[in-house]
């Protein structure tokens, strides 16, 4: 028996319209561009205006790629979405993307691995495809960083953006997908790259609030 790869048949991204510059941050912030640009090579970044989620990129991404791949929504089986900025805590962003896109055949689950959310959500997803449970798996990784970016904090608020790109992945036995991984987690740089407020831990209060504890904190040279 052939051994089944998961193979990546689609490809489809989104980012929003709206293009946050260098100079326009030089006007809300300490910096500027040389200083940016010679620590990031970052010229400009991508803002989701208006009352939106994570999900409403998604939308626009997922739709592209299934008439790219000329297949319906309901032919999904899975949908896993990775993302350390979901629409809601419940329920999952997954199951919202797949309610707006028509994904009625599919189950679906949230990811939260922040940076490295992609790539073990691409892992997850092959091995549902290498097992032979299900046959069209859709990975999703979006964020809207905008929304837990403190934008006095010139350390961070430069570097991030908000966007949104999805894969398909089908069964292959011709040896083409994903052949091999190696996964590793190392828990103890959580003080230095966090959002302290909002979770179980210290859910949010005025006090977190008032503190920016509900923004990303980053300890950039560690």
């Amino acid at each position: 028996m052939q051994k089944i790869h998961a193979a990546i048949t689609a490809v489809n991204g989104y980012v929003p319209d709206y293009i946050l510059t260098n100079k326009e941050l030089e006007g809300m912030v300490d910096t500027n561009d040389e200083w940016i640009t010679s620590r990031t090579g970052i010229k400009e970044r991508r803002i989701l205006k208006g009352h939106f989620g994570t999900s409403e990129m998604a939308v626009h991404a997922v739709k592209g790629l299934l008439e790219k791949r000329g297949i319906s929504a309901q032919e999904i089986d899975l949908i896993i979405f990775c993302t350390t900025t979901p629409d809601m805590a419940f329920p999952a962003t997954a199951n919202v993307l797949g309610d707006k896109i028509g994904a009625t055949n599919a189950w679906g689950f949230d990811l939260n691995a922040a940076c490295s959310g992609f790539v073990f959500g691409l892992i997850t997803g092959s091995q549902f495809i290498e097992t032979g449970k299900h046959k069209k798996v859709l990975v999703v990784g979006g964020d809207k960083m905008s929304s837990i970016i403190n934008y006095n904090d010139r350390s961070s608020c430069i570097i991030f953006g908000d966007g949104c790109g999805a894969v398909l992945l089908e069964p292959n036995t011709e040896g083409y997908g994903v052949i091999d991984s190696i996964l590793k987690s190392d828990g103890s740089g959580g003080q230095y790259l966090r959002q302290t407020a909002g979770g179980s831990l210290n859910p949010a209060t005025h006090e977190t609030i008032d503190n920016s504890e509900h923004y990303l904190y980053q300890e950039g040279q560690a």
